[in-house]
């Protein structure tokens, strides 16, 4: 294992240059540009890179007193550690595999295959751990050898049941048939594992088949997949690849409709509602999981796993290929208390009680913006609609007040809050959403709506908003609502240039304002309902908070001054001129 400050500069530099030579100077330029490493300081990396047989030199033609160095393929590297018995595998490994797959597949392949395979590779290899941990205790116990190894597949043993001759090795065995076979094991492991049917049921490798150019590509992400064992990679270090991947395409996806939700804003939303252990969380649009995923670290990092543990997760996903993700992602992240089903939440909600609406402490989501299909006739016929949508029916062409209305009819009477991503325009706008808005707002349900900066979504440009729902608001807080204008604390995203993105000082800033519900010019106002009543139920937060514009302060006699001793320099050019011309003339 590399140390961590050496680790990074061989990532940046292998990212740089992957497997074709360069020369001292162009490493000097990367790493002062990054690190802002001396010259001393990239010899003392080189040479410990040397050292560590990563890279290669040679003689400069050009010049036989310099060298030129050339990286050894990671592939390779990782090939020769595994054969010595390394089996720890960094964050930053995992990345350059996954950076790799995504160049392979491109646009060519589906990219849920790569999720697919590094959640197919994870349940493999920890199987096989479970496997060498129960056959060496059935030896100890006097089993011989084929009685332990009969022992050691015992279901009892692992997460998942692994038929045999599906595990990973055996699978690419046969490289001409590996679409067939990767197809035939998920299916397998549906049936023989329940809680992989939404995972696996959806998925068919046959499409790789299509042409030689996708079997070739199944064939390499095999390869490169089969290079590392996860059996001792951390979950943190696994829901990071996991999410790497999703952020990765989110940029192309978006072009097609899915919609990925900024991590950052998940996080802000996060701290704001501030989750406790053996809280119930709920989200009815889920996605790939992230809100619900963000809930559990955030407790996990507080508290501790064993108290992140004691959480209740539930979600409801009407995408089979989206519920799939989440589900992927939770095991992934290890976590095992989340309760994701499959249905039209508006329509057919799947968590129950007796005969009512199940309830949480916390409801969190972002649904999608404007979704069209929800108009009054629809919504008449979904089940519990009297207690869900008691505040009206909305428009056909915009569902946001009626996801609003099942997150609040979710929350439990007694303590439960409400904290959803969505549409800055639902604020605002008038008809059957201005009659809904007016009667939530009359039973003073909402705490605080924050308006966020535009261009943090891959799918929109527009700003969106947080509202913050609270079904028992302190006394202090009651009949008033916190406006916060956020829409000026971003920074620039690092990766993709047209996007902005919340950092840490502005979801520290935002979350502070919310929790301490205070004021500060030109950010966040505290508004009573009756100053709301009168700008006919109008929450646009630009209405009631507004960033105050920086006033540049001038120093007139300064200014004065400089004034004049310019006059002086133009006069004197003045003369000078003057002069140059009764020469001439």
């Amino acid at each position: 294992m590399l140390q961590s400050w050496l680790d990074n500069r061989y990532q940046l530099l292998y990212e740089k240059f992957s497997t074709r030579p360069f020369r001292l100077a162009e490493a000097e330029k990367v790493l002062k540009e990054k690190f802002q490493d001396s010259k001393q300081n990239t010899n003392t990396i080189i040479s410990e890179l040397r050292k560590k047989k990563l890279l290669t030199t040679e003689i400069n033609p050009d010049d036989a007193r310099k060298k030129i160095y050339k990286f050894i393929e990671q592939e390779k590297i990782i090939s020769e550690k595994l054969a010595v018995g390394e089996v720890e595998l960094s964050r930053n490994g995992l990345h350059t595999i996954l950076k790799k797959a995504a160049d392979l597949i491109r646009t060519r392949v589906d990219y849920t295959f790569i999720l697919i395979m590094l959640f197919f590779k994870r349940i493999n290899d920890k199987w096989e751990r479970e496997f060498e941990e129960a056959y060496n205790e059935a030896l100890e116990t006097g089993l011989s050898e084929e009685e332990a190894r009969t022992e050691a597949k015992n279901a009892i043993y692992h997460d998942f049941d692994i038929p045999d001759g599906y595990t990973w090795e055996d699978l690419r065995k046969d490289t001409s048939r590996l679409p067939e076979n990767f197809s035939r094991a998920l299916k397998l492991l549906a049936e023989r594992n329940p809680e992989l049917r939404d995972v696996f049921e959806y998925v068919e490798f046959t499409q790789f088949t299509s042409s030689r150019e996708n079997a070739e590509i199944l064939r390499q992400l095999v390869e490169l997949f089969s290079a590392r064992s996860l059996r001792h990679v951390s979950p943190d270090i696994l829901g990071d690849a996991y999410e790497w991947i999703l952020r990765y395409f989110a940029p192309s996806k978006a072009k097609e409709g899915e919609v990925y939700t900024a991590r950052e804003v998940i996080n802000l939303i996060v701290h704001m509602l501030d989750p406790e252990p053996g809280q119930s969380i709920y989200d009815p649009a889920p996605g790939s999981g992230g809100m619900l995923i963000m809930s559990y670290d955030y407790v996990k990092e507080r508290y501790g796993k064993e108290e992140a543990d004691k959480l209740f997760l539930y979600g409801q996903e009407a995408n089979h290929k989206t519920l799939a993700l989440a589900k992927m992602n939770a095991y992934i992240h290890d976590i095992r208390n989340a309760n994701l089903a499959f249905g039209d939440t508006l329509l057919y909600p799947k968590f129950k009680e007796a005969d009512t609406l199940r309830t949480f402490d916390m409801v969190i989501a972002n649904p999608p913006w404007n979704q069209d299909g929800y108009g009054e006739d629809e919504l008449k016929g979904a089940e519990f609609r009297r207690d869900r949508f008691r505040y009206g029916f909305t428009p056909k062409q915009s569902a946001d007040w009626a996801w609003i209305q099942h997150m609040l009819a979710s929350a439990k009477d007694e303590n439960g809050k409400v904290g959803v991503v969505i549409d800055n325009g639902c604020l605002f706008r008038g008809g059957r959403e201005k009659a809904v808005r007016a009667e939530v707002l009359k039973n003073d349900l909402i705490e605080s709506v924050i308006l966020l900066p535009e261009k943090l979504f891959y799918n929109t440009g527009a700003p969106g908003a947080i509202l913050i729902l609270n079904k028992n608001k302190p006394k202090e807080r009651r009949k008033k609502i916190l406006f916060i204008n956020a829409s000026k604390e971003f920074e620039k995203h690092p990766d993709v240039r047209k996007l902005n993105k919340l950092g840490d000082v502005n979801i520290e800033k935002i979350a502070a304002a919310y929790k301490e519900f205070k004021e500060e010019t030109g950010f966040s106002r505290i508004v009573d309902l009756e100053a709301i009543e009168e700008n006919d139920y109008n929450l646009n937060v630009t209405l009631y908070v507004f960033p105050e514009e920086e006033i540049e302060e001038i120093d007139i006699d300064k200014e004065w001054q400089e004034l004049k001793s310019i006059d002086k320099e133009i006069e004197e050019v003045e003369k000078k001129l003057e002069g140059y011309l009764r020469e001439i003339g």
